[in-house]
């Protein structure tokens, strides 16, 4: 089952999925985005370390990374 959110605004169903991209020096990052529909990439969780909001003027969902506390 896929990790999905609810937009608070327009109440559509969200999907978050990931995928790595390689950068022009060579480095491997992993981009995460939310799709309105469970393509190839769909995650199961959330990942560690981030979570999920929502932009107030558009309801579509974020993902950000937990700040630790100072």
């Amino acid at each position: 089952m896929a990790y999905s959110v609810q937009s608070k605004k327009s109440g559509k169903t969200y999907i978050l999925h990931a995928r790595k991209q390689v950068l022009k020096g060579g480095q491997t990052v992993t981009l995460y985005y939310f799709a309105g529909e469970a393509k190839e990439g769909a995650l199961d969780a959330l990942p560690a370390g981030y979570e999920v909001s929502e932009n107030t003027s558009t309801g579509l969902p974020l993902l950000k990374k937990i700040k630790p506390a100072a």
